[in-house]
């Protein structure tokens, strides 16, 4: 298997960011695999933002990690933000749906790295627990 690319949602952003936290070293070892090339990490900036509310320091923490990518919230997410929050969904989780889908660069979409995979039931994306 090749390279993978995974996003991170707000839980597993402040998973990987609270050593106490019992998925810290699940979320982990995600980010030694994307250090060694074998995968890439996405963390969306607005997830972060919703998630830095609840856990201050998040957003900077993440992105001064060296193998997470920062996904900007540009027009195109708030487009679809929009129709997400209209659907029910939460600020944590627009930006993180948005980013997991199927997309010019990615047509397969991404994973997406979840503590709470049934948030994102039927919503096209791959969600995916850290410890399964």
């Amino acid at each position: 298997m090749g390279p993978i690319s995974v996003v991170l949602d707000h839980t597993t952003a402040a998973a990987l960011h609270d050593p106490r936290d019992p998925h810290n070293e699940a979320v982990a070892a995600f980010y030694v695999r994307a250090s060694g090339g074998l995968g890439t990490l996405y963390a969306p900036a607005l997830s972060l933002t919703a998630g830095d509310a609840e856990q201050p320091g998040l957003l900077a923490y993440i992105n001064g990690l060296r193998f997470i990518t920062i996904e900007p919230f540009d027009t195109q997410a708030a487009l679809i933000a929009s129709e997400l929050l209209y659907a029910g969904h939460s600020w944590a989780a627009v930006h993180a749906i948005h980013a997991a889908r199927p997309s010019a660069d990615f047509p397969a979409g991404r994973f997406l790295l979840t503590l709470t995979p049934e948030v994102y039931e039927g919503t096209g994306v791959q969600a995916v627990h850290p410890d399964q």
